[in-house]
């Protein structure tokens, strides 16, 4: 349902606003104000439209109009400028003298997206989940009110509150079920069935986005999720070389030891033990200073994390690691936070965006992955067990190395992880080769190196779009690709 127009509303709040006006040429000079300071913004000329939006809340704050200016820049702030600290204090006088005009809805549900882009944890969320049920509660006939509900759907989903999270998704599917908020709900309570363990749940809500939005964007996003799934989780098809990748490409890496798949499918290649490189067709192309000891990729950027120099951002942006810290794998959490594991102290150092720094205790970390819905996959070496942790660090499965495999392994070398939860390792032992895991900790795919056909020291692995593995093999300088 489209928003009434701006103009629509001030018509329909000067018939019922009941706060005095004064005379008829208050509401006169409001309008005039406002109309002037709409066509300066339409200019482009900000600070003429501000000023003279200014000049309407000081001259007319009893007017409706006063209200629509105030949310226009704080609008202005969020969506053009990228400064949502300087429209929160538009947005607190709103909410605060203007309840009951016709911007508050917006302004509500603005202030609370925006409080929710300042949080650098799941607890933070509480206010900004507040400010999304004032909306829902005093306006619920508001066309906003569906995006409410999905934003609730969202709060509650990383704070892992599934049941919540789903009821809201299904509220706003109940408001139209053929919008397109309503194909961005089907995502989510997809992704949420499958991390509770309703896969077949999981494919039907998929297929749904595709029959009821078949031209929209989520549609694709479904597509290969779904097809993603089904191949990994449900055909479970034995694993096979297909040989060297990018096809005819030997001997050209020099000793890879790192692999990672940016967000956009992009391939990093760690190489040497010296520089990061991205790889683009079949060329290879430098990114960012050379490093040493880098044991972790983080995107976005990609940041290094070495056990030599610390954090590597880019040529110019080194921070220190904590003091004593063994790095043995990284990621970024929903909220920005850097996860660090330590391949010797028994914890997980968490940098938040804001400089705090708190520690999750963990057995010793040998490799660390995320996971889509927040929370990230641990490999233990010392405990010989992998750990499936949530968005606040606590373990919710626990998964001795080798359950439910032909024989045990006793080491995981490389860990990664991909969008729908699954996860692959790189593991020696007994079982010496590859093994793929759903995100129950059910292992799917898997084999071992002599079953492949394969001969070299891998030590570096990445899971890409389609359900294929790819490996670095440093002994003979390629890669390799597993389906």
């Amino acid at each position: 349902m489209p928003f009434p127009s701006w103009s629509t509303r001030i018509a329909l709040a000067l018939v019922v606003w009941t706060a005095p006006l004064g005379a008829q040429s208050g509401a006169d000079l409001a309008e005039r104000l406002f109309r002037s300071g709409e066509k300066a913004y339409a200019a482009r000329t900000y600070a003429e439209a501000f000023e003279t939006w200014k000049q309407l809340v000081q001259q007319v704050p009893e007017s409706p109009f006063a209200a629509e200016a105030l949310l226009r820049q704080a609008r202005h702030y969020t969506d053009v400028e990228g400064k949502p600290e300087l429209a929160l204090p538009l947005l607190d006088r709103l909410r605060n003298d203007y309840i009951k005009s016709p911007s508050a809805p917006e302004a509500l549900l603005l202030r609370g997206e925006v409080l929710v882009a300042k949080c650098t944890q799941a607890q933070d969320l509480r206010e900004a989940i507040a400010e999304f049920h004032r909306v829902v509660d005093l306006f619920p006939d508001h066309p906003v009110v569906p995006k409410a509900h999905f934003d609730l759907g969202l709060a509650f989903r990383d704070q892992g509150q599934w049941e919540k999270a789903q009821f809201h998704f299904l509220t706003v599917l109940g408001s139209d079920p053929e919008a397109p908020l309503a194909a961005r709900s089907r995502l989510q309570m997809a992704e949420i069935l499958d991390f509770r363990g309703d896969l077949l749940g999981c494919l039907k809500l998929l297929q749904s986005v595709k029959d009821h939005h078949p031209e929209s964007p989520e549609a694709l996003e479904a597509s290969w999720k779904l097809n993603l799934r089904v191949r990994q989780r449900i055909l479970k098809a034995p694993l096979k070389s297909q040989g060297p990748w990018p096809e005819g490409k030997q001997k050209w890496l020099n000793t890879p030891t790192l692999l990672a798949l940016s967000p956009q499918n992009e391939l990093f290649i760690y190489i040497d033990d010296t520089q990061l490189y991205r790889l683009k067709g079949t060329e290879l192309t430098p990114v960012g200073p050379p490093t040493k000891g880098v044991k972790a990729l983080v995107f976005p950027g990609p940041w290094q994390i070495s056990s030599k120099v610390g954090i590597v951002k880019d040529e110019k942006t080194t921070q220190p690691l904590p003091p004593g810290a063994t790095p043995s794998g990284a990621m970024l959490d929903r909220w920005g936070g850097l996860w660090i594991g330590d391949g010797r102290n028994a914890d997980i150092t968490i940098l938040a965006p804001d400089g705090q720094t708190r520690t999750v205790p963990c057995p010793s970390v040998s490799a660390l992955a995320p996971m889509p819905l927040g929370g990230a996959v641990v490999a233990s070496d010392a405990n010989r067990t992998l750990l499936f942790l949530d968005a606040t660090g606590h373990s919710r499965l626990a998964l001795p190395y080798g359950k439910d495999l032909p024989s045990p392994f006793r080491t995981v070398m490389a860990l990664a992880s991909d969008h729908v939860g699954n996860v692959a390792a790189l593991v020696d032992g007994d079982f010496e080769g590859v093994v793929v895991w759903g995100p129950d900790g059910t292992p799917t795919r898997f084999a071992t190196f002599k079953s492949l056909g394969l001969s070299g020291r891998f030590r570096g692995l990445a899971l890409d779009r389609q359900g294929g593995i790819l490996l670095a093999d440093r002994t003979n300088d390629l890669l390799v690709r597993l389906d």
